[in-house]
């Protein structure tokens, strides 16, 4: 038997089918673009904290002041004390130091005005805001997104010019002044919707499990609690959630008119494809992309912009507990709400770059 490469049984080592020593597999490019996001997300919410810790020292104010008032102000022992106990007597660095050790152990601290666990209100509070901002996000997907298709697909007829001007005044009205009308003729005057609140106070809430009433409900088999939720839902989701509907019909009817002007819809045409084929396979899948972004970033500022309309609606969310917290100056809660949107925000952003990646393969190669 010969020695020499290329003999039989001695595979040569450039031969296509000789196995290649040392090498690894590649990772899959969903699995490596997943991997690359949640460690910018984890860099990120570290940037968070430091962020919000930050502007919050920096707000105008003495917390002492706010809290104590200025009877307990002329008593240098009980300032000092009061400092002492919250740990405003130690440095800057210290205090942030402190801070991320306990919220590496699930403690955000302890709130000056409700003299609870921050973390306890705001699982309070929270699912308040974001079973609204859910209603409210749902709303505005299937109604902008359909409107911006039929826009695009009459374009300059009376459906696109009627949907472009409605599009324009959801844009346009302040959601303040919309939310006081809604409550005013809804309610007050017409009395076709409830009042404020969640729930009727004569039902009363249904036990807590998710904290949202529609979910929680439904799981203790309340079904008057649930109907009444979804009722005192309807008008502030409503409200909240016309100016992203006019934003994402404007965006939708901009980027399927640019997918319509694309070489394979054309070629999709011209092979006889059905019109609903051609609408759902491509020119939804393509268009699919940007408007994501934009229903992402809609939601996220949904979350930071209910003061407004809970306020109307007595709605009992984190957008009440933030403005309460920020007039006492409650620096924990304050921090403890900054760091809640804050990772709403990271959230959402990766679970857009994650459906970008499901949609479009081209972008975990990038």
């Amino acid at each position: 038997m010969s020695d020499t490469p290329g003999a039989a049984g001695s595979p040569r080592p450039d031969h296509p089918k000789a196995p290649v020593r040392g090498r690894k597999r590649a990772a899959h490019p969903l699995a490596r673009f997943l991997i690359r996001r949640v460690l910018i997300a984890v860099l990120l919410a570290w940037g968070i904290t430091l962020v919000t810790f930050v502007l919050t020292n920096l707000v105008p104010g003495d917390p002492v002041a706010a809290n104590l008032g200025q009877r307990a102000l002329g008593d240098p022992a009980i300032v000092a004390a009061w400092r002492a106990e919250h740990g405003l007597d130690k440095p800057l660095w210290q205090q942030y130091l402190l801070h991320l050790q306990g919220l590496f152990q699930g403690d955000l601290g302890m709130s000056q005005q409700s003299h609870r666990p921050v973390g306890e209100d705001l699982a309070q509070f929270v699912p308040a805001t974001l079973e609204l901002a859910g209603a409210a996000i749902v709303v505005s997907l299937l109604l902008g997104v359909a409107f911006g298709v039929v826009a695009a697909l009459r374009r300059d007829r009376l459906p696109d010019h009627v949907l472009r001007v409605l599009s324009l005044v959801g844009i346009s009205v302040p959601t303040f002044w919309l939310a006081l009308v809604a409550f005013y003729v809804f309610f007050y005057r017409l009395q076709i919707t409830p009042g404020s609140g969640r729930v009727d106070p004569a039902l009363g809430e249904a036990p807590f499990v998710t904290g949202l009433q529609t979910v929680d409900a439904l799981l203790a088999g309340q079904w008057d609690v649930f109907v009444s939720a979804v009722g005192h839902l309807i008008t502030p989701a409503l409200v909240l959630a016309l100016y992203t509907i006019g934003l994402l019909t404007r965006f939708t009817r901009s980027a399927v008119l640019e997918v319509l002007g694309q070489d394979y819809v054309r070629a999709a045409r011209a092979k006889g494809l059905p019109g609903r084929v051609i609408l759902f396979r491509y020119v939804l899948r393509s268009a699919l992309v940007p408007i994501i972004t934009v229903a992402g970033l809609a939601f996220g500022s949904l979350l930071s912009g209910t003061v407004l309309v809970e306020a109307v609606f007595a709605w009992p969310g984190v957008g009440q507990y933030a403005y309460k917290s920020a007039t006492t100056l409650d620096l924990p809660a304050i921090m403890g709400v900054g760091l809640v949107v804050g990772v709403v925000y990271l959230v959402i952003n990766l679970v857009v770059d994650v459906l970008y990646g499901v949609i479009d393969p081209r972008v975990r190669l990038q």
